[in-house]
């Protein structure tokens, strides 16, 4: 596995000279630990026996014979580690000045690779606030020089995250053990191309919810006896659907309702395996959380740069006027634009996506089955497409090929 060197001349000097420092002082630690070592046995002898001055002249005598026969073997003994010490330091000088950093196989995993903590964002007073964002200055950000895990010299063998500027090498993501073997594989066969490839932080639409937000949703799956981390069959949602119709409208769901119900458990089974993933179920209802307790700006300013600019993208493609105002029809156009990674998986589905509906029936999209001509004609400016199409752009990074929420008819 080859690593390159990272292309920003700052960060090449400072981190030549920082590896190149610890390095030294290391080297500096062993060698004073050896010498206090060796004056601590010798005031050691002293302490036991203090001789008189001919005998000690005499044993001075014996002893540097002595000493002059033993002391190639204890010197080559007491040298050996400061031999492989200064070896592994002339290593590390030397891919430093090839143009090499560190293979992340060479880490200590069991120091290196310690699994972050994940801290859940806390709202701000000015959350629902409208944020105002360019449409014709796109910022394009970089993505990160090092691995997020290991945090070692930018390599080739790097795969960036399509939401966020992180990097992974793949063998720190497998020590980690965040994703399984097909995972894995699906990273190194996505992360490089037009589709990308989410990382474990952007993946988990969970991870956006407040601790308020995740308590009240815990508090309904142990109502309802939702077991975490357990796969769902058809009957669970049903019940679990049917209490949460009881909860919020105090009412049963109707036969419609319960084939709605059917028709999202399609959605998020995409594969027919007869079950719901734990995650696509948590990623669905953290979703319909965000729908109901947050505002359509507070939405906009969980979207990353990347996201961003590809908004900017799909807008300007469909003004062809450059105006700045395209159609509703256009509008819905782009929102299911989101989800072309999807296409192939949801063809497969016998269930239309068009009829799958969000857990959260006081939603935009599940209002609007019926729309008007004269509807489809209203003019969106680009501040109302973002607005009403970042739940579908947080709703799009997930990985997996579940449809986590209803497109737009």
């Amino acid at each position: 596995m080859g690593v390159l060197m990272s292309k920003k001349q700052q960060v090449e000097k400072v981190q030549k000279c920082t590896a190149v420092v610890s390095a030294f002082q290391a080297g500096l630690k062993d060698r004073a630990a050896t010498m206090k070592q060796t004056e601590g046995q010798a005031e050691e002898g002293e302490g036991h026996k203090k001789p008189n001055p001919d005998e000690r002249n005499a044993e001075d005598s014996v002893q540097e014979e002595n000493d002059n026969s033993a002391s190639p073997s204890t010197s080559q003994q007491a040298s050996a580690p400061m031999r492989d010490e200064c070896k592994v330091n002339q290593e590390a000088w030397s891919r430093l000045r090839d143009g090499k950093g560190v293979e992340p196989e060479d880490l200590e995993k069991t120091h290196q690779l310690t699994p972050p903590a994940f801290v859940r964002p806390k709202r701000e007073p000015d959350d629902d606030q409208p944020i105002e964002v360019d449409l014709y200055k796109k910022e394009e950000p970089r993505s990160d020089e090092m691995c997020d895990v290991c945090e070692v010299w930018t390599a080739d063998d790097l795969y960036p995250c399509r939401i966020c500027t992180r990097v992974f090498h793949d063998g720190c993501l497998r020590e980690l053990g965040y994703l399984r073997a097909e995972a894995l594989q699906e990273m190194r066969d996505t992360a490089h191309t037009v589709t990308g490839w989410s990382c474990y932080y952007c993946d988990n639409l969970n991870l956006l919810l407040t601790e308020e937000e995740m308590y009240s949703l815990m508090e309904t799956f142990e109502q309802c006896k939702i077991i975490p981390e357990s796969c769902l069959v058809s009957d669970v949602l049903l019940q679990y659907r049917h209490f949460v119709s009881k909860q919020q409208f105090d009412k049963d769901l109707t036969d419609e309702q319960e084939e709605e119900v059917l028709a999202q458990f399609a959605a998020l089974d995409p594969e027919k395996k007869g079950h719901i993933e734990w995650s696509d179920f948590l990623y669905f209802e953290s979703l319909a959380v965000l729908r109901k307790f947050r505002t359509e700006n507070s939405l906009v300013r969980l979207l990353t740069a990347k996201e961003r600019d590809t908004a900017r993208s799909v807008f300007q493609g469909l003004d062809l006027d450059k105006d700045g105002v395209i159609t509703r029809a256009e509008c819905r156009q782009a929102q299911q634009s989101w989800f072309d990674k999807l296409k192939k998986d949801s063809q497969s589905c016998n269930v239309s996506i068009s009829h799958v509906g969000p857990i959260c029936e006081s939603s935009p999209a599940s209002s609007g089955s019926e729309r008007s001509k004269n509807d489809d004609n209203r003019p969106v400016t680009w501040a109302v497409f973002l607005r009403e199409s970042a739940i579908y752009i947080l709703a799009a990074r997930p990985n997996s090929s579940a449809m986590h929420i209803r497109l737009p008819l």
